[in-house]
């Protein structure tokens, strides 16, 4: 996320927003959004929002997910939300939403359900 220029905005039990503000690195050949960028951060929302629910000597992978854009993405920047629909001791499944924002006007340019598996801590790199 770090590369991609994103952070963290909101973290709740079973809930994440990440925003990703707009840059020619981010962007493909007509200045919109790059799924690539659209797609990571709504993956990496849906995964710590169902890390917010898992155990604290355990990890997240994603097993799926699934992504449909919506419209063409474009904005001062996006805002992607992870929502935990249910989670299990093993599975969890997530609803992925991204929003395009520029000014007081945000639409939704992709849509998508995940789910994870819950392993055990592993150090992170």
């Amino acid at each position: 996320m770090e590369h991609l220029g994103a952070r963290l905005t909101r973290i709740s039990p079973g809930c994440v927003h990440i925003e990703l503000p707009s840059r020619p690195e981010v962007t493909q050949q007509h200045g919109y959004f790059h799924a690539g960028a659209t797609s990571a951060i709504a993956d990496s929302a849906g995964g710590y929002a169902g890390f917010t629910l898992f155990g604290p000597d355990s990890s997240v992978l994603t097993v799926e997910y699934k992504i449909n854009l919506l419209a063409p993405a474009e904005g001062d920047y996006l805002e992607a939300v992870g929502t935990v629909l249910k989670a299990g001791r093993t599975l969890t499944v997530c609803q992925l939403e991204v929003f395009a924002v520029e000014g007081d006007r945000r639409t939704l340019v992709a849509t998508g359900q995940q789910t994870l598996i819950q392993i055990e801590a592993r150090a992170e790199r």
